[in-house]
């Protein structure tokens, strides 16, 4: 075995070439990938286990099957046999690397488990649930009379609750004679869906009732366990989407689809392990039987949702985008793999249009714009931002191909949010040196208490604060150049080949901003932007006095920052806000308020659809938006709160740099 081969790993996104005969767990170790082990590499612990991600992957030029690792060992077997070994899972000890492969390491697998900010909000939510609970006495069974146990069950619900017209589903159908006949005997509590159809029945009194509001995220997902009688959130868990191995971003997923017919079977039953695992965790987090899980609704992306439901999602890889369908699905949970009550119901809010879906419907549920006087941004940053803009008099909305780098791909150090992860970014003016913090710690880098805390990477938040803040030092320009001319000032501007880095992190793993990862986040940053603009344009408006940032990410960075990198178009910092997970909100809403569905169907049928792949001034924005914050926009409103710096070119290693001013009073706190 000679030569070498390139191994990818996912979620990480990390890369590289390694000799060929290299082991999974040195190959780990190497890139920098979290690839945990305790037995050091005996074949022992299995901790280090990881899965061949076998098929096409365009993006990363990589063909691979099973065959890209060696064969199993006997130390392999003998694990297998003693503990087992899920199929497709490989120890990434004993496995030894044979050709270019993409190999996915579970989240079990990995020392610092991702965490999944999409808590959910405290915010007071209507309750009037569409599933019911009804205690009934049903009349015994008499040998004069005909009558089935369910036509008195029916009876009953008829004579004491004036319910009529009712069916009843068939897992129900198959438990109803036991429960009926088990101690308190013909007492029973029956729940009713949506005044319609029997979906559960227990003997006796029965006063649980729980619903499921999902958010599937092209990266994570997350699920908060209601208690349907009052609205109360009782567990959230979150867990990567696991369709992650088969691209990082949508159209990647896509691309796999197309390049590997009946693929779509496999990504479907990624993500609906994913949430059946979820729903187990929850349940078993809140201390409640699944069986009292009655109601589960759905947000997503259009990919995502098509994927959830099983379907191709190859016609939204291309223009026109169109989708399979629109409407609001309504369907059995136990038709999408659910561990709940065999008679459950899923609810998946209806979608926008192509490349704008249920989860920005669900923004809007939460955010309500179509209810305000005041004209406002709505703006879900991803991998693919939906953008809405509008009031009670009308609504636009688009998507945005940002890409996946605020999320910590394609920066070289970048990662998604895990404990070590520099989150937060302050650089002196006057020194070039930085501060941070990183999730899981509470304190700064200067801070003592910090000593020994694990750095590992830049997650989404992080990477927008250390672009603005080298923007603030004057070491980047606005056009988006690392000046080199400052590496005579300070060891923080390295050369790198032709262009110069930042070291943001000198310490064990050394991390440097790179004038492509300064390129990433411009591009990024720059379709979003254009995508808020055309929607300003087609509004009729030249500035907006309201943004809201949802998701994830936008929960977690800081308005200010986010206005100096130019992420969004000019506004006064204390205008723009954290939505927090509105899409998260919005399902949970829709669980808890059956009204609400209503109201969303309703109000996505008005929302104008605003295509900026066929936007002629959509690329003029995008041009436009490349340089930080903007241009040809001052962001006078930015200015007058934060200090800018002038425009200016880079110097180059041996060029003059211009005298420096004061920029003690442009620090945003």
């Amino acid at each position: 075995m000679s030569g070498d081969a390139l191994v990818v790993f996912t979620p990480s996104g990390r890369r590289g070439r390694v000799a060929r005969g290299t082991s999974v767990l040195d190959a780990a170790r190497r890139l920098g990938v979290d690839l945990d082990s305790v037995c050091g590499g005996r074949g022992i612990c299995g901790r280090c286990q990881v899965t061949v991600a076998e098929g096409e992957h365009a993006k990363h030029g990589i063909s691979c099957t099973s065959t890209a690792l060696t064969p199993s060992t006997a130390s392999e077997q003998a694990y297998a046999a003693d503990h087992g070994l899920a199929p497709g899972r490989r120890l990434g000890c004993t496995a030894l690397v044979s050709e270019d492969v993409v190999l996915d390491v579970p989240p079990e697998s990995q020392v610092y488990r991702q965490v999944v900010r999409k808590e959910a909000d405290a915010r007071a939510v209507a309750v009037d649930p569409v599933v019911r609970l009804f205690l009934v006495e049903v009349e015994e069974p008499r040998l004069a009379s005909s009558r089935s146990d369910l036509a008195r069950l029916l009876d009953a619900l008829e004579r004491e609750w004036g319910l009529t017209g009712l069916s009843i589903d068939q897992a129900v159908l198959q438990s109803l004679q036991a429960a009926l006949r088990s101690e308190p005997a013909w007492q029973a509590t029956v729940a009713v869906h949506d005044g319609s159809v029997v979906t559960a029945i227990w003997p006796g009194f029965h006063d649980a009732a729980y619903g499921i509001a999902f958010d599937v995220g092209s990266t994570t997902v997350a699920g908060h366990l209601c208690d349907l009688r009052t609205g109360d959130v009782v567990a959230s868990a979150g867990a990567m989407n696991p369709q992650i191995r088969f691209g990082e971003d949508l159209m990647s997923r896509v691309s796999y689809v197309m390049l590997n017919p009946g693929s779509t079977r496999e990504l479907t039953r990624a993500v609906r392990g994913c949430l059946a695992k979820l729903t187990a965790e929850l349940c078993r987090d809140a201390g409640i039987e699944r069986t009292d899980v009655l109601e589960v609704t759905f947000v997503g992306n259009p990919v995502m949702h098509h994927l959830l439901l099983g379907i191709d999602p190859t016609e939204l890889g291309g223009a026109p985008f169109a989708l399979a369908v629109d409407n609001a699905i309504r369907l059995r949970a136990a038709e999408l793999g659910l561990p709940v009550n065999g008679g459950a119901r899923a609810y998946v809010l209806p979608c926008i249009a192509g490349h704008v879906g249920a989860d920005t419907a669900a923004m809007i549920l939460a955010e309500v714009p179509h209810l305000a006087e005041d004209v406002t941004l709505l703006v879900d940053v991803g991998t693919n931002a939906e953008i809405v803009l509008g009031n009670r008099e009308r609504l636009l909305a688009a998507s945005s191909p940002t890409g996946p780098a605020f999320e910590g791909a394609q920066i070289s150090c970048g990662q998604r949010a895990a404990p070590g992860a520099i989150e937060r970014v302050r650089i002196d003016p006057k020194t070039f040196e930085p501060r941070v913090k990183v999730v899981g710690c509470d304190f700064w880098s200067d801070d003592p208490s910090f000593a020994d805390t694990q750095v590992t990477g830049v997650c989404g938040s992080g990477i927008v604060e250390v672009v603005a803040e080298l923007l603030l030092a004057e070491i980047l320009t606005t056009d988006g150049q690392i000046d080199g001319a400052l590496a005579a000032r300070t060891p923080r501007v390295v050369p790198d080949g032709r262009t110069f880095s930042y070291v943001l992190w000198d310490d064990e793993p050394e991390l440097t901003i790179t004038q492509n990862d300064v390129r990433q986040i411009q591009l990024a940053k720059a379709a979003l932007h254009a995508g808020c603009r055309l929607l300003m344009d087609h509004y009729g408006i030249d500035r907006v006095d309201r943004v809201r940032l949802a998701g994830a990410f936008g929960a977690h960075i800081d308005p200010v920052h986010a206005l100096v990198l130019g992420l969004v178009p000019d506004c006064d910092p204390s205008g723009v806000t954290s939505a927090g997970n509105a899409a998260g909100t919005g399902a949970r809403i829709a669980l808890v308020d059956r009204g609400a569905r209503d109201e969303i169907e309703r109000v996505v049928r008005s929302v104008e659809k605003v295509e900026t792949a066929v936007e002629p001034r959509f690329q003029e924005h995008f041009v436009h938006a490349m340089a930080i914050p903007h241009d040809v926009d001052p962001y006078a409103r930015l200015g007058a709160a934060v200090a800018l710096p002038p425009r200016r070119a880079a110097t180059g290693a041996g060029g003059r740099t211009r005298r420096r001013r004061s920029t003690a009073e442009r620090r945003p706190s």
